[in-house]
């Protein structure tokens, strides 16, 4: 038989008879010894490439909350931006009419002529009622009509002057008004019973 001292020796056979392979070493201490551990526990080869992806994501998570508050800050101006915008255009819409106020003031001021302040008037609203309804303003009709909860408020009931009004609108106290589709006044009405 061949000789036992002559064969060669293996450096992880003579390194600990108790190690397991697939199993961390540990030293006097209890602690595990890892050749691809660095002193911190964490592994050194992924070490720097979780923390140059940890970098990458901080940065791009900083950027895009830069990014929202700069549009939420533009949004902002923008939407202030168009009220003030909307409000100019409805003003220059109204101006004539008010210039129509100022005149017709000016022209009744020294007259008794009843019929002549209501013509001015007259003018006046129908100028403001055309002006308006160019903007989008529609009155709402209601005399006559059924009631409904989502157009209109109830002030009081009334004994119906006839049998086709019991359950409708008899009058209208304060009209109300669409802009566009939306309701923006519901008109104040008198139900009969």
């Amino acid at each position: 038989m061949a000789n036992e001292n002559n064969l060669p020796q293996d450096d992880n056979l003579t390194a600990d008879p108790n190690h397991v392979a697939g199993e961390m070493a540990e030293n006097a201490d209890g602690e595990v010894n890892d050749p691809n551990m660095t002193a911190t526990g964490a592994p050194q080869p992924q070490a720097s490439r979780t923390d140059a992806e940890l970098a990458d994501l901080k940065d791009k998570y900083l950027r895009l909350a830069a990014e929202f508050e700069n549009y939420k800050r533009r949004t902002t101006k923008e939407r202030i931006d168009l009220f003030k915008t909307a409000n100019q255009e409805l003003m220059t819409a109204l101006l004539p009419v008010l210039d129509d106020v100022e005149r017709a003031r000016t022209a009744t001021a020294t007259t008794t002529d009843a019929t002549a302040v209501r013509d001015a008037l007259d003018i006046v609203q129908n100028k403001l009622n055309k002006t308006l309804q160019q903007k989008g303003l529609t009155l709402m009709e209601a005399k006559g009509g059924d009631f409904d909860a989502d157009l209109h408020e109830a002030i009081t009931q009334i004994p119906a002057p006839s049998d086709d009004l019991k359950g409708k609108i008899v009058d209208v106290v304060e009209q109300g008004y669409y802009l566009g589709d939306k309701v923006i006044r519901h008109a104040k009405v008198v139900l009969g019973q």
